[in-house]
């Protein structure tokens, strides 16, 4: 399951064998499919809780995105500040954000701005931070969104609830609530041509009779071991689990979720033939087929050298394609009115270019767009310095946003109960933003 063909870490700090051991709990080394559905069983059990159907698509952008060459631009600022891209008008009037988004610029009416800061400017604390809404502490990991929100919706259509494609990073997993609620790593690249999901998709020369026959023979030998009640209770009752694991490999709605191959060669090109862009094609077909939340992660965005390099050639006409397409598609197909589609990243850039025409860490400002379900569209909330340094008049924070994005899910005033027995509320408090809704 653990695959980062290109998720992969790349950004300045690196990833350690300490975070490979806490990612393992997504089930990377050995759990095999039938573990992780055990595992996840809970996730079918309803709260109770009534909350409208939304989807939600994040497309994180790992690394620190620097927000000053993306959605906060400065062309009045000095050169050493406003670099080297300029800005565009977008078909929102008085909106502008980076010529290097054209395709971005045209869809601005799709998805709203909010230009905000976080404290941490460090990488693995800051993605923690930005996918939990909590502020990391000595003591408990905090749950991401997409486990919470799996946690209260479960399984639909025999999908898991939460799903990451682009490889695992530091917060997307479920923290306290135990990694029943971490999500399903689909690995792979999507743009690679003969992309399959491993343990969803057959090993090549197994047919479905195949699979029915050792379905088969697993249910008999399950069968003589109750009879002689020689089986422990946890042997007695993993059957279900390995069900669980044959529905979803012979499930129809899983088997056309991952055939990105059946789009027309035109969408999949609009979407871009990358990695990125095919992810955000079959994160729109995992929502169809029954997937609630969906992190879609791309890395590369820690560019302390080049920086205008690596974004104006690769980083920034990839997402300006596959992140655009997927705002249009979702809305000629009348998805985007219950799919909330976010963007973000750690935290920026600084303002200042170095002496290796790069930009460092900077947790001064930041940005965050977000638009679909119930949230306005065309409007840009908060606003930073002519520096892009700091905001200016309104200061609008990572629990904010998180009291935003639970807003938007339907999920506020919750308390969950972790493997430790205590009680934790659902988010570290924050104020909605308002003008959103």
């Amino acid at each position: 399951m653990f695959d980062l063909t290109f998720g992969k870490s790349n950004n300045c700090e690196g990833i350690t064998r300490r975070d490979l051991i806490k990612i393992g709990g997504l089930g990377a080394f050995g759990l095999g499919l039938p573990g992780i559905l055990k595992a996840q069983a809970a996730v079918a059990e309803k709260t109770g809780t009534s909350v409208e159907d939304v989807n939600v698509i994040i497309i994180y952008l790992d690394g620190g995105p620097s927000h000053i060459d993306m959605f906060d631009p400065k062309p009045e600022a000095p050169a050493e500040i406003r670099g080297e891209f300029g800005a565009v008008k977008t078909n929102v009037p008085d909106i502008i954000i980076s010529d290097k988004l054209p395709k971005l610029a045209q869809v601005m009416d799709k998805y709203s701005i909010i230009k905000g800061t976080q404290p941490i400017a460090g990488h693995g604390l800051a993605n923690e931070f930005m996918l939990t809404g909590y502020k990391p502490g000595p003591g408990n990991k905090y749950p991401s969104y997409g486990s919470v929100y799996g946690r209260v919706k479960g399984y639909r259509n025999d999908l898991p609830p939460y799903a990451v494609i682009g490889g695992p990073t530091r917060g997307v997993t479920a923290g306290y609530m135990g990694s029943q609620y971490n999500p399903f790593n689909v690995g792979g690249d999507p743009n690679a041509k003969n992309f399959s999901v491993k343990d969803v998709t057959p090993p090549k020369g197994v047919t479905l009779d195949r699979i029915d026959r050792r379905s088969k023979i697993l249910r008999a030998l399950d069968r003589f071991q109750k009879s002689h009640d020689r089986a422990p209770e946890s042997i007695k009752t993993v059957d279900k689990f390995y069900a669980k694991a044959y529905d979803l490999v012979t499930s129809p709605a899983a088997k056309k979720a991952f055939a990105i191959d059946e789009e027309p060669d035109k969408l999949r090109d609009d979407y871009g033939r990358h990695s990125f862009g095919q992810g955000c094609l079959l994160a729109r077909r995992m929502i169809e087929a029954g997937v609630r939340f969906i992190t879609v992660r791309r890395t590369g965005w820690d560019t302390h050298q080049n920086n205008f390099t690596s974004l104006g050639n690769s980083r920034l006409p990839e997402l300006d394609q596959g992140y655009s397409a997927l705002l249009r598609d979702l809305d000629s197909r009348g998805m985007l009115a219950n799919t909330v589609v976010s963007c973000f990243g750690e935290f920026g850039r600084t303002p200042k270019v170095n002496s290796s025409a790069g930009r460092d860490h900077w947790a001064g400002s930041t940005f965050m767009t977000i638009g679909g379900g119930p949230i306005k569209r065309g409007l840009v909330v908060g606003d930073s310095n002519e520096r892009a340094e700091y905001p200016v008049d309104r200061v609008i924070t990572i629990w904010d946003f998180a009291a935003t994005m639970y807003r938007a899910l339907g999920l506020e005033n919750l308390t969950f109960y972790g493997t430790d027995t205590r009680p934790h509320k659902l988010w570290a408090g924050g104020t909605a933003v308002e003008e959103l809704f």
